[in-house]
């Protein structure tokens, strides 16, 4: 049985950051890990379903015109809100961190020398949370199906107990 790909998007527009994070992850994770320079490409790839985009805040180094992280965020909530989104950025004010958070980010972290680190154990954390959301989905749906065969066994019971005697 083949398994599909699991997805994490990195989208910002600093080549450099980009690259340096992807090599970080790829030495950690098993995810197929894409990069963009800008969230607008992110936008036409979300049909890949990914599991987790980093995203930066401002992303118009390369094209002025280009929206802003939040207004990324938001079209990517409503694209797939299952995608957790963790907000990478040089911007350390807090409006800025709770609008993220506000919109859907799961985490918001500033750029800076402990970042990568910080981005390795939110994705550990949302890895852990995929797992258990991976079981519960499993055992909800054993639960449904021995259900059935529980109420298949009570009738065909009740049916040689109670129904079939009558019609002898």
């Amino acid at each position: 049985m083949a398994s599909e790909k699991r997805y994490l998007f990195l989208v910002d527009d600093e080549p450099i950051q980009n690259e340096m994070l992807k090599d970080y992850l790829t030495e950690r994770f098993l995810y197929e890990i894409v990069v963009f320079d800008n969230g607008e490409e992110a936008l036409k790839k979300m049909h890949l379903h990914p599991e987790i985009l980093v995203l930066d805040y401002y992303l118009n180094a390369n094209n002025p015109n280009a929206k802003n992280g939040i207004e990324i965020l938001k079209q990517i909530k409503e694209i797939s809100p299952s995608t957790q989104v963790i907000a990478l950025s040089g911007q350390d004010k807090i409006e800025v961190a709770i609008d993220t958070i506000k919109f859907g980010a799961y985490d918001y972290v500033v750029k800076g020398e402990s970042a990568f680190s910080r981005i390795e154990n939110i994705i550990n954390n949302l890895s852990e949370l995929h797992k258990m959301r991976t079981i519960n989905k499993a055992q909800k749906n054993t639960i449904t199906f021995l259900s059935v065969v529980i109420v298949l066994i009570i009738l065909c019971s009740l049916y040689f107990l109670l129904i079939r005697p009558m019609m002898r």
